[in-house]
């Protein structure tokens, strides 16, 4: 008999959050941040993908994730075991290994910016789906055979403290990648990026990018609430998105 147990179970908040497109689109407006100041974003720039097309490379991240989300366990581990193997490859082309603590920051972003995308959207959540969220992604971890990973969330936010302050500065590459994300998103759709990652980023990140939250932009999100509650906040969303990845964000509700 298949296998069809769920890698999330169907009453997971996790499954709410990246079931929801508009959290997925916060999720992925808060990594494009953090990712520029990560001590391993070199590690992108030797494919190439990421300067040339940092947009798709971070869609890609983030579509990876909500697959193996949606999946069962037995599809989410085989995804799981691909993604290892395409950073294995590229392992092997620039003849040194990508430092396990990398590993662990991307996996700690998606833990972060799923708890700040539900709450800035939703409501706060409890420290039981909290540790439902972590869960999922320690899991993931645990698959890729990351090292030292936390037991517990309480414990995950003392170690994401200490993985920001060792592992994120302002180099090269972070004004670098914020002028592609520019170049490919234009001024305005560009304006509202930043205004979103100022409410989803860490102080620490905020502090090493030198970004300040405009006071207005929460009554946005305000507004933005309001027409999710009129079902017309889709109409928002489709008029912010570049059209390239319109059909690409709507996949994402599930």
């Amino acid at each position: 008999m298949n296998d069809i147990r769920l890698f999330v179970p169907q009453e997971s908040v996790v499954r709410k959050i990246w079931g929801n497109g508009d959290m997925v689109m916060l999720i992925f407006a808060g990594s494009a941040a953090e990712f520029t100041l990560n001590k391993a974003v070199d590690w992108l720039y030797f494919t190439g993908k990421l300067p040339s097309d940092p947009l798709g490379r971070l869609f890609s991240t983030v579509g990876y994730a909500h697959r193996i989300i949606f999946a069962t366990e037995a599809e989410a581990n085989k995804a799981i075991d691909v993604i290892t193997a395409i950073h294995t490859s590229v392992e092997d082309q620039r003849g040194t290994t990508i430092p396990d603590w990398a590993y662990r920051d991307v996996l700690y972003m998606l833990i972060h910016y799923s708890v700040n995308a539900f709450e800035l959207l939703e409501r706060k959540l409890s420290p039981s789906e909290k540790e439902d969220i972590y869960d999922v992604f320690y899991r993931m971890g645990t698959r890729m055979k990351l090292k030292d990973l936390p037991a517990t969330y309480d414990q995950w936010l003392a170690d994401r403290i200490v993985h920001m302050k060792n592992d994120l500065t302002y180099s090269q590459y972070t004004p670098d990648l914020f002028l592609q994300y520019k170049k490919h998103l234009g001024w305005a759709r560009y304006t509202i990026l930043l205004q979103v990652q100022a409410l989803l980023l860490p102080p620490h990140c905020k502090r090493l990018l030198k970004m300040n939250s405009n006071d207005l932009f929460p009554v946005f999100i305000d507004f933005y609430r309001w027409l999710k509650r009129l079902s017309l906040h889709k109409i928002l969303r489709s008029a912010i998105l570049p059209s390239r990845y319109k059909q690409q964000i709507a996949g994402l509700d599930v």
